[in-house]
């Protein structure tokens, strides 16, 4: 946008883009499980028993906190990258 051709600067702003939609994902997802949908990786769900169910039910028991910090982690891991 900016004119701006450096391959780092293209790096930086991928993994700022990645962890953006993350952390959107995120916090969409009180307002989305009232609509009977969750948009999470299952594969994290499962590695902590959660289901899409116990998100629609608001749940928040320990290892549905846990899937939200594994997930936010992974953007904290995206804008270690650009640092």
């Amino acid at each position: 946008i900016l004119g701006v051709r450096d391959i780092h600067a293209d790096h930086a702003a991928s993994h700022i883009g990645k962890a953006q939609g993350i952390v959107t994902c995120l916090r969409a997802t009180p307002y989305h499980s009232t609509r009977h949908k969750v948009f999470l990786p299952m594969d994290v769900c499962m590695l902590h028993g959660v289901s899409q169910e116990d998100f629609i039910r608001g749940k928040q028991e320990k290892n549905v906190r846990d899937v939200i910090y594994d997930i936010a982690s992974q953007a904290h891991i995206h804008l270690e990258h650009v640092r």
